[in-house]
């Protein structure tokens, strides 16, 4: 079967338009009108075979940011291209931060598309590979699996160990992706339980509308579409762990059940004519402050104290920069493939610098995406700052067409060029970057204006185009491919511009 690729864009012609294209390319496009609509396709029957989205950002209701924030949460949401207009850089720099892979910009040039798409596919398998390794490893995990030598984690990973020993309910809070799974792994690793079950159920990836049935299960014909009965996670937990992830999510009935079942030890089945008594160890997690919400009325709080008897607070990963080289090193160690023909030995200092530098607002999950992402990327036997486009532009800014073929697409770039070692050489003062700049040699775009200001978006552009016209001999149909845009576009761009091509050539070489 070919790869599913979810569109999701307001405009029906746009999304015909992209259907076409990606089918052209052999994937099955499948399309959704509106935000809402792409979450209802995920969380669906055909949700669990996409394997990428090309988003648009802007759309009436739950915008493409919407759709972003809303898969933040799930740890297996396909990676996503988002759109975005002409010039919306500050637009796509907040996309990139709330999780996109990658973008595009309107009118998309079908080569652009295809590059981004190649390699979030790529990436995204990977990305598969490591979750069924996980997977694979599941109930194995201990506190010395966990990667980290900073000190706020020692104090997480010793709390871990005393509660271990009892069954007592924990909450751990912390921000998405810094591992609040992995340490309630390690807690059941460590306890009496550890040869039982470990159930986990992110509450709020589940649609309101089930959430209740898939905790404390259903009977046959409770409901329309219920042809079968069904347990719910807390019976297929007795005897072990329940796991439940962003708990703040819960709807407020469902919070009513859940402190029975917390107060009883029993959970009454959608439709059933009696309770089901279980016995499980509750381990809760949420990224909200939880208190809060309980002061918002959001969260019940009587529940709020049955849950946090002990809690456990895990670091954001900007908290303990000096995780990052021990993690990178896992992250590769973990996805090196055994005879492949291209081993990655590492990583550079300033590669390993850059990410260093990042405040990671996606925590580990998105610091395991960005490797992921560099290993396919990656020409050499070691990662460089070139292969972690996605966080030198939100540092630096963003380059135009980060994503397209290596060394086809020219970079604007702001930043002094790095030193042999990797490093940024060290920066001017400010009235040295301020002298009127002397006029750049053919091939490099002038970035800085005479009073040493940022020059507009649109001057150069134009001055790109003119360069590229003159680099490719007046070869439109090679300028517009090197540019990553149609012929058409560039003919348009040319009228607005007032450009003849040609002209400024003859003017070069009359010279």
């Amino acid at each position: 079967m070919s790869v599913c690729v979810l569109i999701v864009d307001d405009d029906p012609v746009q999304r015909r338009l992209l259907e076409a294209t990606v089918s052209r390319f052999g994937y099955r496009a499948v399309t959704a009108e509106s935000g809402e609509a792409a979450l209802a396709a995920l969380t669906g029957r055909q949700g669990a075979a996409v394997r990428a989205m090309v988003l648009d950002l802007v759309m009436p209701g739950l915008d493409g940011l919407g759709v972003l924030q809303a898969l933040a949460g799930r740890p297996e949401a396909p990676p996503v291209i988002v759109q975005t207009a002409r010039g919306s850089v500050e637009t796509a720099v907040e996309a990139m931060r709330a999780g996109a892979f990658d973008f595009v910009v309107k009118p998309t040039a079908p080569e652009r598309l295809k590059s981004a798409l190649d390699s979030a596919l790529a990436v995204a398998a990977q990305a598969g590979r490591a979750r069924k390794a996980r997977r694979g490893a599941a109930g194995t995990t201990s506190f010395a699996d966990i990667v980290t030598g900073a000190p706020a984690m020692q104090r997480v990973l010793g709390l871990g160990r005393k509660a271990a020993a009892s069954d007592i309910p924990i909450l751990i809070e912390g921000e998405s992706g810094v591992g609040k799974e992995l340490v309630a792994r390690a807690i059941q690793a460590a306890g009496p339980r550890r040869d039982r079950p470990f159930v986990t159920v992110n509450c709020g990836a589940i649609p309101e509308n089930l959430v209740e049935s898939i905790l404390f299960g259903h009977e046959k014909g409770a409901f329309t579409g219920a042809t079968e009965r069904h347990t719910g996670k807390f019976v297929e937990a007795d005897g072990g762990t329940l796991f439940l992830d962003e708990i703040g999510d819960l709807p407020a009935d469902v919070q009513v059940k859940l402190l029975r079942a917390v107060q009883s030890g029993e959970v009454d089945p959608v439709g059933g004519r009696g309770t089901v008594r279980v016995d499980i160890r509750l381990i809760s997690a949420t990224n909200r402050d939880l208190l809060q919400r309980v002061r918002d009325g959001a969260f019940r709080e009587d529940l709020y104290y049955r849950l946090n008897v002990f809690p456990i607070t895990v670091p954001p990963l900007r908290a303990r920069r000096e995780d990052i080289p021990a993690l990178v090193q896992h992250f590769l160690a973990r996805l090196a493939e055994p005879g492949a023909q291209r081993q990655i030995a590492g990583i550079t200092s300033g590669a390993l610098a850059l990410l260093q530098r990042y405040d990671w607002p996606g925590n580990i999950r998105q610091l395991e995406n960005a490797v992921f992402r560099a290993l396919v990327l990656c020409e050499g036997d070691r990662l460089t700052v070139d292969d972690f486009p996605q966080i030198s532009a939100q540092l630096d800014g963003i380059a135009p067409d980060d994503g397209a073929a290596r060394g086809e697409t020219a970079a604007l770039a702001v930043a002094p060029d790095a030193a042999p070692d990797g490093h940024a050489p060290e920066r001017q003062p400010a009235e040295a970057a301020r002298r009127e700049p002397e006029a750049a040699p053919f091939g490099i775009l002038r970035a800085l204006d005479e009073r040493g200001n940022v020059r507009p978006l649109a001057d150069l552009e134009c001055e790109l185009i003119r360069l590229a016209i003159d680099h490719y001999d007046g070869q439109m149909s090679e300028v517009a491919r090197r540019l990553g845009i149609g012929r058409s576009t560039l003919y348009r761009k040319l009228k607005e511009m007032g450009i003849e091509p040609g002209a400024n050539r003859a003017d070069r070489m009359a010279s």
